[in-house]
């Protein structure tokens, strides 16, 4: 048996580890934060059409998004496109992150790797693959007419359901991977003995394996989220005119309209809103997690 730790080596290991994490730290304060802060002070200027900017402090960029129901529609068209593929990101991805967890096949590794793939791919490029899917004249229209569903095509692309799908498609893998790393740590034999006890599949996972995931889904519910909420390639592509969404609208003040003040005030509100109802999400997931644990 080893004795008790010396203070003083623990110590030095803590400020040894204060500084090996202190580069990475500064790496992230310079590539996020910085942007951030010019962020915010951009968005307080005047917006001038020849100049881009003008330096000041107003008020007004904040006024016209909440005075102007086309930009709070885009939001919460936003908001309502995000909820909506996190739900679907965690129903689709659960039952997948269950299996990989609990499987002892040989193939794991194989299963997990063709999750992983379809990340080495652009999202523009997944996007183009829904357009063939979607469009008039694609696999979807086809599939439904040789079924006897439909007599002539029906419009799936530039709306916001090809958008949903599409951004599902893209954020199920990050989900499944969060969602499988918990689940490998919960120890299933309560699920053995919940069954011995004579509770069924269902009550012995909602009231057994899914209270013991919620970090998991926690974690991976704010992860997708946070990627629904800033997503250009998808929507741009797949919705069109269809459907405008923060990312693009913000792209467009700042690249097409050069205005830098009312852009920069749209992407501070995204990643303000985001980040607010990210951590509101994870606080009630991780709230009824402790109280599930207690009782």
């Amino acid at each position: 048996m080893s004795g008790p730790k010396d203070p003083a080596a623990a110590q030095t290991n803590s400020k040894l580890g204060i500084l090996l994490a202190f580069p990475s730290s500064l790496v992230v304060l310079v590539i996020i934060m910085i942007p951030v802060l010019l962020m915010f002070r951009y968005s307080f200027n005047h917006h001038d059409a020849i100049n881009i900017m003008r330096e000041g402090f107003t008020l007004d960029n904040y006024v016209q998004f909440f005075s102007d129901s086309y930009y709070r529609g885009v939001f919460f068209d936003t908001v309502k496109i995000a909820a909506i593929c996190t739900i679907l990101a965690l129903v689709l991805g659960f039952p997948v992150a269950y299996f990989l967890a609990k499987t002892q096949t040989r193939h794991k590794s194989l299963l997990i790797i063709l999750l992983v793939f379809p990340l080495m791919v652009g999202n523009v490029v997944r996007a183009a693959g829904w357009m063939v899917v979607l469009g008039n004249a694609g696999v979807a229209n086809a599939l439904f007419i040789w079924m006897g569903l439909i007599d002539q095509p029906i419009k799936l692309l530039y709306t916001p359901l090809a958008v949903v799908i599409g951004t599902t498609a893209v954020v199920l893998p990050y989900m499944i991977l969060t969602l499988q790393s918990v689940l490998e740590g919960i120890d299933f034999t309560v699920e053995e003995a919940a069954q011995n006890l004579g509770a069924n599949f269902f009550t012995t996972f909602f009231r057994i394996v899914l209270p013991i995931a919620a970090p998991g889904v926690a974690a991976g519910t704010m992860l997708v989220f946070i990627l629904c909420m800033n997503a250009y390639a998808t929507p741009v592509l797949l919705g069109g005119s269809g459907i405008t969404m923060m990312a693009p609208s913000l792209y467009g003040q700042i690249a097409k309209a050069s205005n830098w003040a009312f852009g920069s005030s749209l992407a501070l509100i995204l990643v303000v809103a985001t980040m607010l109802m990210a951590l509101l999400s994870n606080w009630l997931i991780h709230r009824r997690y402790v109280r599930t644990m207690a009782s």
